[in-house]
Protein backbone atom coordinates (compact mmCIF):
# COMPACT_ATOMS: atom_id res chain seq x y z
CA UNK A 1 0.00 0.00 0.00
CA UNK A 2 1.22 3.40 -0.96
CA UNK A 3 0.78 6.31 1.68
CA UNK A 4 0.33 9.33 0.93
CA UNK A 5 1.18 12.47 3.27
CA UNK A 6 -0.49 15.73 3.32
CA UNK A 7 -2.16 18.23 5.62
CA UNK A 8 -5.55 19.28 6.03
CA UNK A 9 -6.12 22.52 8.28
CA UNK A 10 -2.37 22.44 8.97
CA UNK A 11 -2.66 18.77 10.28
CA UNK A 12 -0.26 16.60 9.02
CA UNK A 13 -2.20 12.89 7.92
CA UNK A 14 -1.39 9.91 6.06
CA UNK A 15 -3.51 7.99 3.33
CA UNK A 16 -3.77 5.75 1.32
CA UNK A 17 -2.82 6.68 -2.20
CA UNK A 18 -5.92 6.66 -4.69
CA UNK A 19 -8.26 8.36 -1.70
CA UNK A 20 -10.06 11.39 -2.01
CA UNK A 21 -9.54 14.38 0.33
CA UNK A 22 -13.14 13.67 2.03
CA UNK A 23 -12.16 9.86 2.51
CA UNK A 24 -9.05 11.33 3.92
CA UNK A 25 -10.18 13.50 5.79
CA UNK A 26 -13.30 11.30 7.51
CA UNK A 27 -10.32 8.83 8.02
CA UNK A 28 -8.99 10.88 10.40
CA UNK A 29 -12.28 12.26 11.77
CA UNK A 30 -11.96 15.48 9.97
CA UNK A 31 -16.14 16.50 9.33
CA UNK A 32 -16.60 18.32 5.83
CA UNK A 33 -20.09 18.21 4.93
CA UNK A 34 -21.83 16.52 2.41
CA UNK A 35 -25.24 16.01 0.77
CA UNK A 36 -24.47 13.92 -2.35
CA UNK A 37 -22.09 12.00 -1.59
CA UNK A 38 -23.20 8.21 -0.86
CA UNK A 39 -20.59 6.05 0.67
CA UNK A 40 -20.02 3.29 -2.60
CA UNK A 41 -22.54 4.53 -3.73
CA UNK A 42 -22.60 8.56 -4.84
CA UNK A 43 -19.87 10.55 -5.43
CA UNK A 44 -20.58 12.90 -8.22
CA UNK A 45 -19.74 16.27 -6.93
CA UNK A 46 -23.44 17.61 -8.26
CA UNK A 47 -24.24 19.18 -5.24
CA UNK A 48 -20.67 21.03 -4.57
CA UNK A 49 -21.43 21.58 -0.60
CA UNK A 50 -17.76 19.54 0.15
CA UNK A 51 -16.06 21.84 -1.32
CA UNK A 52 -12.79 23.24 -0.01
CA UNK A 53 -9.48 25.18 -1.02
CA UNK A 54 -6.45 23.23 -1.99
CA UNK A 55 -2.99 25.61 -2.09
CA UNK A 56 -2.10 26.43 -5.16
CA UNK A 57 -4.80 25.16 -7.03
CA UNK A 58 -7.39 28.34 -8.82
CA UNK A 59 -10.66 27.41 -7.64
CA UNK A 60 -12.39 25.69 -4.77
CA UNK A 61 -12.34 22.23 -5.36
CA UNK A 62 -15.24 18.85 -4.48
CA UNK A 63 -13.52 16.84 -1.73
CA UNK A 64 -15.46 13.74 -3.09
CA UNK A 65 -14.07 13.92 -6.29
CA UNK A 66 -10.62 14.74 -5.85
CA UNK A 67 -7.83 12.53 -4.71
CA UNK A 68 -5.10 13.59 -2.25
CA UNK A 69 -1.51 13.75 -3.67
CA UNK A 70 1.77 14.00 -1.92
CA UNK A 71 2.53 17.32 0.13
CA UNK A 72 -1.39 18.33 -0.69
CA UNK A 73 -2.74 21.55 1.93
CA UNK A 74 -6.27 21.33 2.29
CA UNK A 75 -8.44 23.69 3.62
CA UNK A 76 -11.78 22.91 4.60
CA UNK A 77 -12.89 26.23 6.84
CA UNK A 78 -10.90 28.66 4.86
CA UNK A 79 -13.01 31.75 4.59
CA UNK A 80 -12.93 31.39 0.86
CA UNK A 81 -14.25 27.37 1.74
CA UNK A 82 -17.09 28.34 3.88
CA UNK A 83 -18.29 31.29 1.68
CA UNK A 84 -18.56 28.93 -1.58
CA UNK A 85 -20.82 26.33 0.78
CA UNK A 86 -23.05 29.14 1.54
CA UNK A 87 -23.23 30.25 -1.92
CA UNK A 88 -24.12 27.06 -3.03
CA UNK A 89 -26.72 26.57 -0.35
CA UNK A 90 -28.24 29.67 -0.94
CA UNK A 91 -28.29 28.94 -4.75
CA UNK A 92 -30.21 25.75 -3.67
CA UNK A 93 -32.42 27.49 -1.72
CA UNK A 94 -33.65 29.88 -4.64
CA UNK A 95 -35.26 27.03 -5.84
CA UNK A 96 -36.43 25.25 -2.96
CA UNK A 97 -39.95 24.89 -1.70
CA UNK A 98 -39.55 26.06 1.95
CA UNK A 99 -42.53 24.95 3.64
CA UNK A 100 -40.33 23.06 6.23
CA UNK A 101 -43.28 22.99 9.22
CA UNK A 102 -45.15 20.68 7.06
CA UNK A 103 -41.95 18.67 5.29
CA UNK A 104 -42.27 14.70 6.10
CA UNK A 105 -38.68 15.36 6.53
CA UNK A 106 -38.74 18.14 8.65
CA UNK A 107 -35.86 17.28 11.34
CA UNK A 108 -34.42 14.64 9.58
CA UNK A 109 -33.68 16.90 6.12
CA UNK A 110 -29.52 17.34 5.67
CA UNK A 111 -30.11 20.51 4.16
CA UNK A 112 -32.41 21.78 6.85
CA UNK A 113 -29.61 20.70 8.97
CA UNK A 114 -26.55 22.13 6.74
CA UNK A 115 -28.60 25.77 6.81
CA UNK A 116 -28.37 25.53 10.65
CA UNK A 117 -24.75 24.67 10.59
CA UNK A 118 -24.21 27.77 8.35
CA UNK A 119 -26.34 29.96 9.89
CA UNK A 120 -28.29 30.65 7.04
CA UNK A 121 -31.60 32.19 7.47
CA UNK A 122 -32.42 34.12 4.11
CA UNK A 123 -31.15 33.60 0.66
CA UNK A 124 -29.91 36.20 -1.34
CA UNK A 125 -30.95 34.91 -4.71
CA UNK A 126 -34.73 34.87 -5.39
CA UNK A 127 -36.63 34.21 -8.55
CA UNK A 128 -38.69 31.96 -10.87
CA UNK A 129 -38.60 28.34 -9.68
CA UNK A 130 -38.12 25.16 -12.09
CA UNK A 131 -41.66 24.06 -13.35
CA UNK A 132 -42.53 21.20 -9.94
CA UNK A 133 -44.28 17.20 -10.12
CA UNK A 134 -46.33 16.42 -7.44
CA UNK A 135 -46.91 12.36 -8.05
CA UNK A 136 -48.31 10.78 -5.29
CA UNK A 137 -50.13 8.28 -7.73
CA UNK A 138 -48.66 4.77 -6.26
CA UNK A 139 -49.42 3.52 -2.77
CA UNK A 140 -45.78 3.87 -1.25
CA UNK A 141 -43.95 6.35 -2.74
CA UNK A 142 -44.52 10.54 -2.84
CA UNK A 143 -42.40 12.70 -5.28
CA UNK A 144 -42.10 15.79 -5.14
CA UNK A 145 -39.65 17.80 -7.28
CA UNK A 146 -40.17 21.26 -5.62
CA UNK A 147 -38.22 19.62 -2.77
CA UNK A 148 -35.45 17.98 -5.39
CA UNK A 149 -31.57 19.76 -5.04
CA UNK A 150 -30.51 16.88 -7.58
CA UNK A 151 -27.65 15.40 -5.80
CA UNK A 152 -28.90 11.79 -7.68
CA UNK A 153 -28.25 10.04 -4.55
CA UNK A 154 -31.81 8.38 -5.56
CA UNK A 155 -30.47 8.06 -9.19
CA UNK A 156 -27.40 5.93 -8.27
CA UNK A 157 -29.14 3.79 -5.40
CA UNK A 158 -31.94 2.49 -7.80
CA UNK A 159 -29.21 1.97 -10.25
CA UNK A 160 -26.38 0.39 -8.34
CA UNK A 161 -28.31 -0.64 -4.69
CA UNK A 162 -31.11 -2.42 -7.02
CA UNK A 163 -29.34 -2.92 -10.46
CA UNK A 164 -32.63 -1.51 -11.75
CA UNK A 165 -32.05 1.68 -12.66
CA UNK A 166 -35.57 3.89 -12.72
CA UNK A 167 -35.15 6.99 -12.39
CA UNK A 168 -32.65 9.50 -14.06
CA UNK A 169 -32.56 13.01 -15.05
CA UNK A 170 -35.06 14.53 -17.39
CA UNK A 171 -34.81 17.86 -19.39
CA UNK A 172 -32.29 20.36 -19.29
CA UNK A 173 -30.98 23.07 -17.62
CA UNK A 174 -33.56 25.01 -15.21
CA UNK A 175 -35.74 22.70 -16.04
CA UNK A 176 -34.05 19.49 -14.89
CA UNK A 177 -35.75 17.38 -12.69
CA UNK A 178 -35.34 13.96 -11.24
CA UNK A 179 -37.77 11.16 -12.59
CA UNK A 180 -38.55 7.70 -14.16
CA UNK A 181 -38.51 8.19 -17.99
CA UNK A 182 -40.87 10.99 -19.56
CA UNK A 183 -41.78 12.43 -16.33
CA UNK A 184 -43.33 9.00 -15.90
CA UNK A 185 -45.76 8.02 -12.37
CA UNK A 186 -43.91 5.06 -9.98
CA UNK A 187 -47.06 3.30 -11.11
CA UNK A 188 -46.05 3.54 -14.65
CA UNK A 189 -42.29 2.29 -14.37
CA UNK A 190 -40.92 -1.26 -12.99
CA UNK A 191 -40.60 0.08 -9.41
CA UNK A 192 -40.37 -2.03 -6.23
CA UNK A 193 -41.37 0.26 -4.17
CA UNK A 194 -38.77 -0.33 -1.73
CA UNK A 195 -38.05 2.76 -0.45
CA UNK A 196 -34.37 2.67 -0.95
CA UNK A 197 -34.05 6.05 -2.66
CA UNK A 198 -36.70 7.54 0.62
CA UNK A 199 -34.37 7.19 2.94
CA UNK A 200 -31.10 7.98 0.61
CA UNK A 201 -32.86 11.45 -0.08
CA UNK A 202 -31.16 14.29 1.82
CA UNK A 203 -34.34 16.56 1.77
CA UNK A 204 -38.28 15.70 1.21
CA UNK A 205 -38.27 15.50 -2.58
CA UNK A 206 -39.33 11.64 -1.59
CA UNK A 207 -41.29 10.39 0.92
CA UNK A 208 -43.66 7.22 2.04
CA UNK A 209 -47.23 8.10 1.62
CA UNK A 210 -48.83 8.40 4.70
CA UNK A 211 -51.68 6.81 5.98
CA UNK A 212 -51.73 7.83 10.08
CA UNK A 213 -54.83 9.85 9.32
CA UNK A 214 -56.52 6.53 8.19
CA UNK A 215 -55.68 4.67 11.57
CA UNK A 216 -56.69 7.70 13.58
CA UNK A 217 -59.96 7.57 12.01
CA UNK A 218 -60.40 3.48 12.67
CA UNK A 219 -59.53 4.66 16.28
CA UNK A 220 -62.15 6.88 16.81
CA UNK A 221 -64.59 4.69 15.13
CA UNK A 222 -66.65 2.72 17.86
CA UNK A 223 -67.63 0.01 15.71
CA UNK A 224 -64.45 -0.97 14.67
CA UNK A 225 -62.08 -3.21 16.62
CA UNK A 226 -58.46 -1.58 15.77
CA UNK A 227 -55.73 -4.41 15.86
CA UNK A 228 -52.01 -3.28 15.47
CA UNK A 229 -48.98 -6.33 15.09
CA UNK A 230 -45.38 -4.84 14.41
CA UNK A 231 -42.79 -6.56 12.22
CA UNK A 232 -39.36 -7.55 14.17
CA UNK A 233 -37.29 -5.02 12.37
CA UNK A 234 -39.37 -1.99 13.97
CA UNK A 235 -38.28 -2.72 17.23
CA UNK A 236 -34.55 -2.43 16.44
CA UNK A 237 -34.95 0.81 14.93
CA UNK A 238 -38.22 3.20 16.44
CA UNK A 239 -36.24 4.08 19.46
CA UNK A 240 -33.96 6.26 17.33
CA UNK A 241 -37.47 8.34 16.56
CA UNK A 242 -36.86 9.72 20.28
CA UNK A 243 -33.16 9.88 20.43
CA UNK A 244 -32.07 6.61 21.44
CA UNK A 245 -28.81 4.93 20.25
CA UNK A 246 -28.93 3.10 17.18
CA UNK A 247 -29.63 -0.30 18.00
CA UNK A 248 -31.70 -0.14 20.65
CA UNK A 249 -34.04 -2.67 20.78
CA UNK A 250 -37.63 -1.19 22.36
CA UNK A 251 -40.12 -4.18 21.73
CA UNK A 252 -42.06 -3.29 25.57
CA UNK A 253 -41.50 0.76 25.17
CA UNK A 254 -42.86 0.31 21.75
CA UNK A 255 -45.79 -2.51 22.83
CA UNK A 256 -46.69 0.35 25.62
CA UNK A 257 -46.74 3.29 23.46
CA UNK A 258 -49.07 1.25 21.23
CA UNK A 259 -51.80 0.32 23.61
CA UNK A 260 -51.48 4.05 25.01
CA UNK A 261 -52.99 4.99 21.48
CA UNK A 262 -55.74 3.07 22.18
CA UNK A 263 -56.00 0.27 19.84
CA UNK A 264 -57.74 -2.69 21.04
CA UNK A 265 -55.07 -5.62 20.94
CA UNK A 266 -51.16 -5.59 20.22
CA UNK A 267 -49.39 -8.17 18.73
CA UNK A 268 -46.34 -9.29 17.53
CA UNK A 269 -45.65 -10.28 13.40
CA UNK A 270 -43.71 -12.65 14.94
CA UNK A 271 -46.59 -15.35 15.30
CA UNK A 272 -47.12 -14.49 11.36
CA UNK A 273 -43.68 -14.95 11.01
CA UNK A 274 -43.65 -18.43 12.81
CA UNK A 275 -46.87 -19.47 10.93
CA UNK A 276 -44.65 -18.53 7.45
CA UNK A 277 -42.17 -20.93 7.95
CA UNK A 278 -44.62 -23.81 9.27
CA UNK A 279 -46.62 -23.55 6.01
CA UNK A 280 -42.87 -22.51 3.44
CA UNK A 281 -41.08 -25.31 5.54
CA UNK A 282 -43.89 -27.73 4.47
CA UNK A 283 -43.78 -26.49 0.72
CA UNK A 284 -39.69 -26.34 0.72
CA UNK A 285 -40.29 -30.54 1.78
CA UNK A 286 -42.90 -30.99 -0.27
CA UNK A 287 -40.80 -29.64 -3.58
CA UNK A 288 -37.82 -31.64 -2.41
CA UNK A 289 -39.96 -35.03 -1.69
CA UNK A 290 -42.41 -34.63 -4.93
CA UNK A 291 -39.94 -33.08 -7.83
CA UNK A 292 -41.51 -29.75 -7.46
CA UNK A 293 -39.76 -26.73 -8.86
CA UNK A 294 -36.71 -26.07 -7.30
CA UNK A 295 -34.35 -23.81 -6.32
CA UNK A 296 -37.32 -22.53 -4.03
CA UNK A 297 -37.55 -18.54 -3.57
CA UNK A 298 -38.65 -16.82 -0.77
CA UNK A 299 -41.93 -14.50 -1.12
CA UNK A 300 -41.59 -12.57 2.25
CA UNK A 301 -40.15 -9.45 0.68
CA UNK A 302 -42.91 -7.41 -1.60
CA UNK A 303 -40.10 -5.11 -3.36
CA UNK A 304 -38.55 -8.67 -4.53
CA UNK A 305 -41.96 -10.49 -5.44
CA UNK A 306 -42.65 -7.18 -7.84
CA UNK A 307 -38.76 -7.44 -8.97
CA UNK A 308 -39.65 -10.86 -9.99
CA UNK A 309 -42.94 -9.96 -11.20
CA UNK A 310 -41.36 -7.56 -13.81
CA UNK A 311 -37.69 -8.61 -14.69
CA UNK A 312 -38.33 -12.25 -14.59
CA UNK A 313 -41.89 -13.37 -15.09
CA UNK A 314 -41.03 -16.74 -16.83
CA UNK A 315 -39.15 -17.49 -13.06
CA UNK A 316 -42.69 -17.00 -10.98
CA UNK A 317 -43.25 -20.48 -10.19
CA UNK A 318 -39.94 -20.72 -8.05
CA UNK A 319 -41.40 -18.45 -5.72
CA UNK A 320 -43.13 -19.79 -2.38
CA UNK A 321 -46.54 -19.33 -2.49
CA UNK A 322 -46.43 -18.42 0.97
CA UNK A 323 -47.84 -14.80 2.33
CA UNK A 324 -45.68 -12.87 3.88
CA UNK A 325 -45.19 -12.85 7.97
CA UNK A 326 -48.11 -9.82 8.49
CA UNK A 327 -50.51 -10.88 5.84
CA UNK A 328 -50.45 -14.46 7.36
CA UNK A 329 -51.32 -12.72 10.96
CA UNK A 330 -54.04 -10.20 9.53
CA UNK A 331 -56.00 -13.43 7.30
CA UNK A 332 -55.58 -15.09 10.60
CA UNK A 333 -56.86 -12.09 12.19
CA UNK A 334 -60.35 -11.74 10.63
CA UNK A 335 -60.90 -15.75 10.19
CA UNK A 336 -59.66 -17.82 13.28
CA UNK A 337 -59.21 -14.72 15.88
CA UNK A 338 -62.61 -13.16 14.29
CA UNK A 339 -64.43 -16.75 15.06
CA UNK A 340 -63.11 -17.37 18.65
CA UNK A 341 -64.02 -13.70 19.59
CA UNK A 342 -67.05 -12.96 17.59
CA UNK A 343 -66.43 -10.61 15.83
CA UNK A 344 -67.45 -9.80 12.15
CA UNK A 345 -64.43 -9.47 9.85
CA UNK A 346 -65.60 -6.61 8.39
CA UNK A 347 -65.85 -4.97 11.72
CA UNK A 348 -61.98 -5.54 12.47
CA UNK A 349 -59.15 -3.32 11.24
CA UNK A 350 -56.03 -4.74 11.00
CA UNK A 351 -52.69 -2.05 11.18
CA UNK A 352 -49.15 -3.70 9.99
CA UNK A 353 -45.95 -1.35 11.61
CA UNK A 354 -43.99 -2.11 9.12
CA UNK A 355 -40.39 -0.91 8.50
CA UNK A 356 -41.24 -1.47 4.56
CA UNK A 357 -42.87 0.93 2.18
CA UNK A 358 -44.31 -1.77 -0.38
CA UNK A 359 -46.10 -3.41 2.08
CA UNK A 360 -48.28 -0.34 1.49
CA UNK A 361 -48.60 -1.49 -2.05
CA UNK A 362 -48.84 -5.75 -1.02
CA UNK A 363 -51.57 -5.33 1.05
CA UNK A 364 -53.51 -3.79 -2.06
CA UNK A 365 -52.98 -6.72 -4.32
CA UNK A 366 -56.04 -8.71 -5.25
CA UNK A 367 -53.83 -12.08 -5.31
CA UNK A 368 -53.65 -11.64 -1.12
CA UNK A 369 -57.08 -11.14 -0.56
CA UNK A 370 -59.18 -13.55 1.32
CA UNK A 371 -62.29 -13.15 0.37
CA UNK A 372 -64.08 -9.54 0.11
CA UNK A 373 -62.56 -7.89 2.26
CA UNK A 374 -58.03 -7.15 2.65
CA UNK A 375 -56.46 -8.85 5.45
CA UNK A 376 -54.72 -5.84 6.39
CA UNK A 377 -56.24 -2.70 6.28
CA UNK A 378 -53.40 0.29 6.19
CA UNK A 379 -49.58 -0.13 6.40
CA UNK A 380 -47.41 2.52 8.59
CA UNK A 381 -43.94 2.73 8.55
CA UNK A 382 -41.42 2.57 11.31
CA UNK A 383 -41.56 6.68 11.30
CA UNK A 384 -44.70 6.89 10.74
CA UNK A 385 -45.56 4.81 13.94
CA UNK A 386 -43.19 7.16 15.92
CA UNK A 387 -45.44 10.53 13.98
CA UNK A 388 -48.28 8.63 15.57
CA UNK A 389 -47.12 8.52 18.71
CA UNK A 390 -45.54 11.67 19.10
CA UNK A 391 -49.23 13.48 17.56
CA UNK A 392 -51.14 11.56 20.55
CA UNK A 393 -48.75 13.15 23.14
CA UNK A 394 -47.52 10.27 24.78
CA UNK A 395 -44.04 10.59 26.31
CA UNK A 396 -41.69 7.57 25.17
CA UNK A 397 -39.02 8.57 27.82
CA UNK A 398 -41.88 7.93 30.31
CA UNK A 399 -43.22 4.45 29.00
CA UNK A 400 -42.87 1.59 31.00
CA UNK A 401 -42.10 -1.66 29.32
CA UNK A 402 -45.17 -4.10 28.41
CA UNK A 403 -46.05 -7.31 26.98
CA UNK A 404 -47.95 -7.73 23.64
CA UNK A 405 -51.15 -9.09 24.15
CA UNK A 406 -50.91 -12.94 24.69
CA UNK A 407 -54.93 -14.19 23.76
CA UNK A 408 -54.38 -16.88 20.70
CA UNK A 409 -51.97 -15.06 18.98
CA UNK A 410 -49.57 -13.96 21.52
CA UNK A 411 -46.55 -16.75 21.69
CA UNK A 412 -43.78 -16.20 19.23
CA UNK A 413 -40.15 -17.75 19.00
CA UNK A 414 -36.84 -16.09 18.14
CA UNK A 415 -37.08 -17.74 14.93
CA UNK A 416 -39.69 -15.17 14.20
CA UNK A 417 -37.42 -12.33 15.80
CA UNK A 418 -34.79 -12.99 13.30
CA UNK A 419 -36.75 -12.41 10.16
CA UNK A 420 -36.14 -8.92 10.12
CA UNK A 421 -32.40 -9.28 8.67
CA UNK A 422 -30.71 -10.32 6.21
CA UNK A 423 -30.11 -14.31 6.06
CA UNK A 424 -32.68 -14.44 9.30
CA UNK A 425 -35.98 -16.39 7.03
CA UNK A 426 -33.73 -18.83 5.61
CA UNK A 427 -32.18 -19.73 9.72
CA UNK A 428 -35.46 -19.82 10.73
CA UNK A 429 -36.56 -22.50 8.39
CA UNK A 430 -33.77 -24.50 8.60
CA UNK A 431 -34.39 -24.44 12.11
CA UNK A 432 -38.30 -26.02 11.68
CA UNK A 433 -37.15 -28.23 8.55
CA UNK A 434 -34.06 -30.02 9.92
CA UNK A 435 -36.07 -30.31 13.49
CA UNK A 436 -39.15 -32.30 11.55
CA UNK A 437 -36.82 -34.32 9.33
CA UNK A 438 -34.35 -35.44 12.43
CA UNK A 439 -37.69 -36.06 14.31
CA UNK A 440 -35.63 -34.82 18.14
CA UNK A 441 -35.06 -31.00 19.66
CA UNK A 442 -32.81 -29.39 17.27
CA UNK A 443 -29.50 -28.25 19.55
CA UNK A 444 -27.70 -26.71 18.84
CA UNK A 445 -30.67 -23.91 16.81
CA UNK A 446 -28.12 -21.70 15.44
CA UNK A 447 -26.75 -21.49 11.46
CA UNK A 448 -23.83 -19.05 11.73
CA UNK A 449 -23.69 -19.34 8.50
CA UNK A 450 -26.87 -17.42 7.48
CA UNK A 451 -25.40 -14.37 9.27
CA UNK A 452 -23.76 -11.24 8.21
CA UNK A 453 -23.50 -8.68 6.25
CA UNK A 454 -21.85 -10.50 3.17
CA UNK A 455 -24.34 -9.37 -0.48
CA UNK A 456 -24.26 -13.39 -1.10
CA UNK A 457 -24.14 -15.89 1.29
CA UNK A 458 -24.17 -19.71 0.70
CA UNK A 459 -23.72 -23.16 2.93
CA UNK A 460 -23.85 -27.02 2.36
CA UNK A 461 -27.09 -28.12 4.80
CA UNK A 462 -27.02 -31.65 6.00
CA UNK A 463 -30.95 -32.05 6.06
CA UNK A 464 -31.32 -36.15 7.93
CA UNK A 465 -28.60 -37.00 5.31
CA UNK A 466 -30.00 -35.05 2.43
CA UNK A 467 -27.69 -32.72 1.59
CA UNK A 468 -28.94 -29.32 -0.21
CA UNK A 469 -27.62 -25.83 -1.14
CA UNK A 470 -28.80 -22.90 0.44
CA UNK A 471 -27.90 -19.14 -0.88
CA UNK A 472 -29.19 -16.11 1.09
CA UNK A 473 -28.97 -12.58 -0.69
CA UNK A 474 -30.36 -9.23 -0.41
CA UNK A 475 -30.88 -5.99 -2.73
CA UNK A 476 -31.33 -6.94 -6.28
CA UNK A 477 -27.59 -5.98 -7.90
CA UNK A 478 -26.93 -9.09 -5.72
CA UNK A 479 -29.94 -11.18 -6.46
CA UNK A 480 -29.94 -10.49 -10.07
CA UNK A 481 -26.45 -13.00 -10.62
CA UNK A 482 -28.37 -15.86 -8.91
CA UNK A 483 -31.33 -15.36 -10.42
CA UNK A 484 -29.74 -15.37 -13.88
CA UNK A 485 -28.16 -18.91 -12.58
CA UNK A 486 -31.66 -20.20 -12.14
CA UNK A 487 -32.70 -18.72 -15.53
CA UNK A 488 -30.13 -20.43 -17.29
CA UNK A 489 -30.69 -23.83 -15.68
CA UNK A 490 -27.42 -23.60 -14.14
CA UNK A 491 -28.19 -23.01 -10.31
CA UNK A 492 -26.70 -25.73 -7.44
CA UNK A 493 -29.19 -24.08 -5.04
CA UNK A 494 -31.95 -25.92 -3.51
CA UNK A 495 -33.43 -22.82 -1.37
CA UNK A 496 -32.40 -19.19 -2.00
CA UNK A 497 -33.70 -15.83 0.66
CA UNK A 498 -33.82 -12.99 -0.78
CA UNK A 499 -34.47 -9.45 0.45
CA UNK A 500 -35.33 -6.47 -1.22
CA UNK A 501 -33.49 -3.98 0.69
CA UNK A 502 -29.49 -4.16 1.23
CA UNK A 503 -29.37 -5.96 4.87
CA UNK A 504 -32.95 -7.10 5.17
CA UNK A 505 -35.86 -5.52 6.45
CA UNK A 506 -33.47 -4.06 9.54
CA UNK A 507 -32.70 -1.46 6.46
CA UNK A 508 -36.12 -1.28 4.67
CA UNK A 509 -37.59 1.86 3.37
CA UNK A 510 -39.41 2.82 6.02
CA UNK A 511 -37.39 2.73 9.11
CA UNK A 512 -34.98 5.54 10.74
CA UNK A 513 -33.52 7.99 8.78
CA UNK A 514 -29.41 7.84 9.23
CA UNK A 515 -27.86 10.63 8.49
CA UNK A 516 -25.37 10.47 5.54
CA UNK A 517 -22.96 13.02 6.84
CA UNK A 518 -20.94 11.67 9.33
CA UNK A 519 -18.71 13.33 12.29
CA UNK A 520 -15.67 12.00 13.64
CA UNK A 521 -17.05 8.39 12.00
CA UNK A 522 -19.74 8.46 14.88
CA UNK A 523 -22.60 8.58 12.74
CA UNK A 524 -24.13 6.84 10.05
CA UNK A 525 -22.08 3.53 9.11
CA UNK A 526 -22.12 0.31 10.92
CA UNK A 527 -25.76 0.82 11.91
CA UNK A 528 -27.08 -2.29 9.97
CA UNK A 529 -25.05 -4.26 12.09
CA UNK A 530 -26.26 -2.62 15.41
CA UNK A 531 -29.79 -3.30 14.17
CA UNK A 532 -29.03 -6.97 13.43
CA UNK A 533 -27.62 -7.40 16.93
CA UNK A 534 -30.90 -6.17 18.73
CA UNK A 535 -32.81 -8.66 16.83
CA UNK A 536 -30.39 -11.39 17.36
CA UNK A 537 -29.92 -10.41 20.89
CA UNK A 538 -33.99 -10.95 21.12
CA UNK A 539 -33.90 -14.22 19.45
CA UNK A 540 -31.22 -15.84 22.47
CA UNK A 541 -33.63 -14.42 24.98
CA UNK A 542 -36.48 -16.54 23.67
CA UNK A 543 -37.28 -19.41 25.75
CA UNK A 544 -38.73 -21.13 22.30
CA UNK A 545 -36.36 -20.42 18.82
CA UNK A 546 -38.38 -22.80 16.59
CA UNK A 547 -41.21 -22.24 14.72
CA UNK A 548 -42.82 -25.39 15.35
CA UNK A 549 -42.43 -25.22 19.05
CA UNK A 550 -44.68 -22.04 19.35
CA UNK A 551 -47.60 -23.76 21.39
CA UNK A 552 -50.59 -21.06 19.98
CA UNK A 553 -48.91 -22.69 16.13
CA UNK A 554 -49.76 -25.71 16.99
CA UNK A 555 -53.31 -24.59 18.66
CA UNK A 556 -53.90 -22.93 15.72
CA UNK A 557 -53.73 -26.13 13.10
CA UNK A 558 -55.18 -28.74 16.15
CA UNK A 559 -58.65 -26.41 15.86
CA UNK A 560 -58.41 -24.55 12.84
CA UNK A 561 -55.93 -25.15 10.18
CA UNK A 562 -55.56 -28.54 10.02
CA UNK A 563 -52.18 -29.05 9.02
CA UNK A 564 -49.25 -26.90 7.06
CA UNK A 565 -50.63 -27.09 3.50
CA UNK A 566 -54.32 -28.18 4.02
CA UNK A 567 -57.13 -26.31 2.15
CA UNK A 568 -57.28 -23.82 4.41
CA UNK A 569 -54.62 -23.35 4.95
CA UNK A 570 -53.44 -22.64 1.13
CA UNK A 571 -56.94 -20.56 1.18
CA UNK A 572 -55.84 -18.27 3.81
CA UNK A 573 -52.13 -18.26 4.08
CA UNK A 574 -51.02 -18.64 -0.06
CA UNK A 575 -51.13 -16.36 -2.98
CA UNK A 576 -50.02 -16.27 -6.45
CA UNK A 577 -48.14 -13.80 -8.73
CA UNK A 578 -48.59 -12.89 -12.48
CA UNK A 579 -45.73 -10.99 -14.66
CA UNK A 580 -45.86 -7.24 -15.24
CA UNK A 581 -45.44 -5.21 -18.09
CA UNK A 582 -41.82 -3.69 -17.64
CA UNK A 583 -41.89 -0.03 -19.59
CA UNK A 584 -38.98 -0.16 -21.62
CA UNK A 585 -36.48 2.43 -21.48
CA UNK A 586 -34.72 3.17 -25.18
Amino acid sequence: MTTVHLKINNRAIEAEAGKTILQAARENGIYIPTLCYLKDINKSGACRICLVEVKKARTLLSSCTTPISEGMEVFTNSERALQGRRNTLELMLSNHNKDCLSCKKSGHCELQTLCEEMGIRTSEYEGAHTEPTYDDFSYGIVRDTSKCILCQRCIETCKKVQGLGILGLENRGFKTIVAPVYNKSFTDVDCMQCGQCVINCPTGALTEKENIQDVIAALNDPNKTVIVQTAPAVRASLGEEFGMPIGSRVTGKMTAALKACGFDRVYDTNFGADLTIMEEGNELLDRLQNKGTLPMLTSCSPGWVRFMEYEYPELLPHLSTSKSPHMMLGAVIKSYWAKKKGVEPKDIYVVSIMPCIAKKSEIQRPENKTADYVDVDAVLTTRECARLIKMFGIDWNELEDEEFDQDLLGDYTGAGVIFGATGGVMEAALRTVKQKLEGKKLDPVDFEACRGMAGVKEAEIDLNGTKIWIAITSSMSCARPLIDEVKAGTSKYTFIEVMGCPGGCINGGGQSIVPSRVKNGKIGYGYKELRMKALYDEDKACELRVSSDNPQIQELYKDYLEKPGSELAEKLLHTSYSGKEKYKVF
